[in-house]
């Protein structure tokens, strides 16, 4: 199963760009122990467009264009599922047992993801009930990714 995320909007050079593709090396090394097939990160720029119905409908026709069929999808939105890091390892590795070929996980801009896309997501995600920046969203889900393979492979770097 391949991992993929999809994100509105571009990380600049500096520690949050770092840090995510520290994550997504470290996911890399250990994933393809794990029976993944890598971990690609897509980004789309962000709609200029004045209303937010409008910036919500251009951003959501960019992340179709990119979705791969035969993918399970996770929505990171604000009104999602606080999940635990084990409770998404075992989504990950059900996934990856059942051969889905694609996990995406969507970070909407600014006003969110599109109705049409949270309702084809078979899991909803949210990062507690704060509102964090994309750029942290992105470093944060990177981190839980990686946390949950090593969860996966049974490696000390989670410790409940």
């Amino acid at each position: 199963m391949r991992i993929i995320v999809i994100s509105i909007g571009r990380l600049k050079q500096g520690p949050e760009r770092e840090l995510a593709e520290r994550y997504a090396t470290r996911f890399d090394d250990l994933g393809r122990k794990l029976g993944f097939q890598g971990l690609d990160v897509r980004e789309i720029p962000e709609s200029r467009a004045r209303d937010a119905a409008t910036r919500i409908a251009e951003e959501a026709a960019a992340i179709a264009r990119l979705l791969p069929e035969k993918s399970a999808i996770v929505g990171l939105d604000e009104h999602g599922e606080n999940i635990d890091s084990a409770t998404l390892a075992r989504h990950l590795g059900q996934w990856r047992d059942a051969s889905v070929a694609n996990n995406v996980f969507l970070i909407g801009g600014a006003d969110g993801l599109s109705p049409e896309l949270r309702r084809k997501a078979k899991l909803s995600l949210a990062f507690g009930r704060a509102t964090w920046p994309h750029q942290m969203v992105r470093v944060m889900l990177l981190e839980q990714i990686y946390r949950a393979a090593t969860i996966l492979a049974g490696h000390p770097y989670h410790r409940p």
